[in-house]
């Protein structure tokens, strides 16, 4: 049996099937994210905040002693996975809907060889219990956050507004440093630091 993912010998599952749920994954790349309605700029799909929520996982795991990176790369992979068949609801929407979470994810995994893992990590996602899904739902409101900031220094008053709401979520120390530590620096600052130096958006 392999250390992880599908059992050789098990034979319950099949190709076809496992290709089915990667075209439904990839659905996620064609489905936006409604907030940027309410904020009138921005464009975003849900499967670029995945990677986003990714790499911030990564980079916040590696600087939190004891936590299982695997774990939280996991976690952040499938955080928004039932969004390929509810679509992103956002907190306006939610205050009129009800999105039966449960029943998409059920669907979404029935006969799938790795089903029974994608729910075991949305479920810890959802609970927030654990150290790894704490790191996981903050990398999550850190892509939101550098997202947000981004609107910010390109002219949206509105996105000024949502950050101290976001920061507020946080629940690890170490995402709050970040937090601030994304504050601090001009959305652009990577690369005109590079080509026009101290002058750039922060310069003096």
């Amino acid at each position: 049996m392999a250390e992880r993912g599908i059992p050789v010998e098990d034979n319950t599952w099949s190709w076809e099937r496992i290709a089915r749920f990667l075209y439904e994954g990839a659905m996620l790349k064609r489905t936006y994210r409604t907030g940027y309605s309410f904020l009138g700029k921005g464009k975003e799909t849900v499967a670029a905040h995945t990677f986003g929520v990714l790499l911030i996982g990564f980079v916040l795991a590696s600087r939190i002693r004891g936590v299982d990176l695997d774990r939280v790369i996991r976690l952040c992979m499938v955080h928004d996975l039932p969004e390929a068949r509810t679509g992103d609801a956002n907190a306006v929407h939610k205050r009129y809907v009800t999105i039966d979470e449960d029943l998409a994810v059920e669907d979404m995994v029935r006969d799938l060889p790795v089903g029974g893992e994608i729910r075991e990590l949305l479920r810890e996602f959802e609970e927030g219990e654990s150290l790894e899904a704490r790191v996981a739902r903050d990398a999550d409101q850190l892509d939101m956050l550098l997202s947000l900031k981004e609107q910010m220094d390109t002219g949206s008053d509105d996105a000024r507004i949502w950050i101290p709401h976001v920061k507020a979520r946080l629940k690890t120390p170490e995402a709050m440093v970040l937090a601030e530590a994304m504050l601090s620096e001009h959305w652009a600052a990577w690369w005109m630091s590079e080509l026009i130096g101290d002058q750039g958006p922060d310069g003096e």
